[in-house]
């Protein structure tokens, strides 16, 4: 599934197309993904598009009369096309804008989301979600607090949209190696230093993500075609079983919440 940086990496690529734009119409060719389309949705026309702007892992468009929602789901993906550009199998909804583009949203396994928020509103998916990592109310202070009531692995807890939104495994494995912490370690045993470390890398790896495109995974490539390229810096996940390469130690490789996470046994404690 496209993590935080990949949706981002959307959001800055789709953008400069929608935002000023008018939404002429929204052609459905199928309205069952992972939940309905609602009538909303594709009653939208002639509606001027305020912003493009991303809340977690969602994409929000903002219009006069509120947001339409977009989440990729794990083989969803946007791209900018001329109008006339023919649909194929799993095109499965287009936004007709002025100047003869569309947004079309393809989608193999339909486990994507395209749903609506009234102005003033919050749709229950946003409702509860905690700070976004790059801002600037995630911070060592927070993260402290939220980690003081958990008893579980703190990459476990990383993972929980409700302490941060976006760190999702490839990130939670990285920033977690970067900060010298181990996986395992319950959350409300990770000391002071190791948060504020931990925050840092956070941020730092989030970041460089984004700037390089996103990481480059099977159903993902960014709104114009071109894959991510932060694969290439991965420092330990999906390297199970190879050497690290602060210490040559072999990488530990097991599960945490059904996520598979990787590990130096020997620099992180």
């Amino acid at each position: 599934m496209p993590e935080l940086p990949e949706v981002e990496v959307s959001r800055q690529g789709i953008s400069p197309y929608l935002q000023g734009q008018t939404l002429i119409k929204v052609v459905a060719r199928q309205r069952q993904l992972r939940w309905w389309i609602p009538d909303q949705v594709v009653e939208q026309k002639q509606q001027p598009i305020l912003s493009v702007t991303r809340r977690a892992k969602y994409l929000l468009i903002e219009l006069a009369k509120g947001d339409i929602i977009v989440h990729l789901g794990m083989s969803g993906h946007l791209k900018v096309l001329p109008a006339s550009t023919p649909a194929i199998k799993h095109d499965h909804i287009d936004f007709v804008l002025s100047g003869d583009k569309i947004l079309r949203l393809n989608d193999t396994r339909r486990f994507g989301a395209v749903l609506w928020q009234d102005r003033g509103q919050v749709h229950p998916l946003l409702a509860s979600l905690g700070p976004e990592p790059l801002s600037d109310n995630f911070n060592a202070v927070y993260l402290s607090q939220a980690l003081a009531k958990r008893r579980s692995a703190v990459k476990q807890v990383l993972m929980d949209n409700q302490v941060v939104v976006g760190v999702g495994n490839i990130y939670a494995n990285e920033a977690l190696f970067t900060a010298g912490i181990l996986p395992t370690k319950a959350a409300n045993q990770v000391t002071v230093a190791q948060i504020e470390r931990l925050v840092k890398q956070i941020k730092l790896i989030l970041a460089a993500a984004i700037k390089q495109g996103g990481t480059t995974l099977k159903d993902f490539s960014a709104v114009d075609g071109k894959p991510g390229y932060f694969a290439q810096k991965l420092l330990v996940y999906g390297r199970g079983g190879q050497h690290c390469f602060n210490c040559q130690s072999v990488l530990s490789d097991i599960k945490i919440g059904q996520r598979r996470t990787v590990f130096c046994p020997n620099c992180q404690q």
